[in-house]
């Protein structure tokens, strides 16, 4: 009786890591070169920008979308459409991947992360903006 129960312990157990998907299957991490080509491929692309207001001032990539961890998602994730592919990045990679995670959690499938963030993203040779950005009130 109690083998049995171990048995059934672990076994209940093993397959409830099974039906887990791992971090790395909910997004593909692309390096610089290949997020861009992966990017203009897609149509309909949303380019997110996960750092906070401060940053994106300072420089972000064209086209990019400010969507600050700070704000919260959920208004996002209820008017983007989830089958928008989305391209998203950050200083260095930590917040974008988490953000990524989020939108997972919504149902969304076609997710991209920048590899090592807009740190990378110069580092390879790919511009910036710099200009100036006010705040909306």
């Amino acid at each position: 009786m109690r083998y049995s129960f171990v048995f059934l312990f672990c076994t209940f157990f093993s397959l409830s890591l099974l039906s887990q998907v791992p971090d790395s299957a909910k997004y593909q991490s692309l390096e610089p070169y290949d997020f861009h080509l992966q990017y203009l491929r897609h149509d309909s692309a949303l380019l997110i920008d996960a750092r906070e207001f401060f940053e994106y001032r300072r420089s972000r990539i064209h086209g990019s979308v400010l969507i600050p961890p700070s704000k919260g998602f959920e208004k996002a994730a209820d008017t983007i459409k989830k089958n928008t592919p989305i391209f998203c990045y950050c200083y260095n990679g930590g917040r974008s991947s988490r953000t990524l995670l989020y939108f997972y959690d919504k149902d969304f499938r076609k997710l991209f992360n920048l590899e090592g963030g807009i740190v990378a993203w110069r580092k390879d040779g790919f511009p910036v903006e710099r200009s100036r950005v006010r705040k909306k009130r």
